[in-house]
């Protein structure tokens, strides 16, 4: 693939997943809308390594570890939100975290991290536009 369909291809796929978890929402199903909560970063971090650095994207779901290669500075209230949200990837897939994990993601839960992982991404641009 060219630097153009590779960065189509992580910017898409994080509003694709977005709007997955905003569908997943709608539809009550909190936990799988926090697991694309996760996805939707993790793919516009992805973009950003690809665009702004010289290393591909590496083939990690670790929120924090992209975060410090896409070479922005992050507050240390937003590293924490994406330790959080990081925890949406790992107790989402295992089924030994799952069954607590669904306990948490009530609807005021999953509502306010929807509302940070849409922050996050317009922060995000933000940042992408400045660079």
């Amino acid at each position: 693939m060219v630097k153009e369909e590779i960065l189509d291809f992580w910017l898409h796929g994080s509003k694709d997943d977005f709007n997955a978890a905003l569908n997943l929402f709608k539809g009550k199903y909190y936990s799988q809308a926090l697991f694309f909560c996760h996805l939707s970063l993790e793919k516009y971090l992805k973009y950003l390594i690809e665009k702004n650095c010289k290393n591909s994207a590496p083939f990690i779901h670790n929120l924090i570890q992209l975060a410090e290669l896409t070479e922005i500075n992050f507050t240390e209230e937003q590293i924490n939100l994406l330790s959080d949200i990081n925890n949406f990837n790992i107790r989402a897939r295992y089924d030994d975290f799952k069954r607590g994990f669904y306990k948490k993601a009530t609807l005021d839960f999953t509502k306010k991290y929807i509302k940070i992982t849409k922050e996050l991404i317009l922060w995000l641009e933000k940042q992408s536009q400045n660079q």
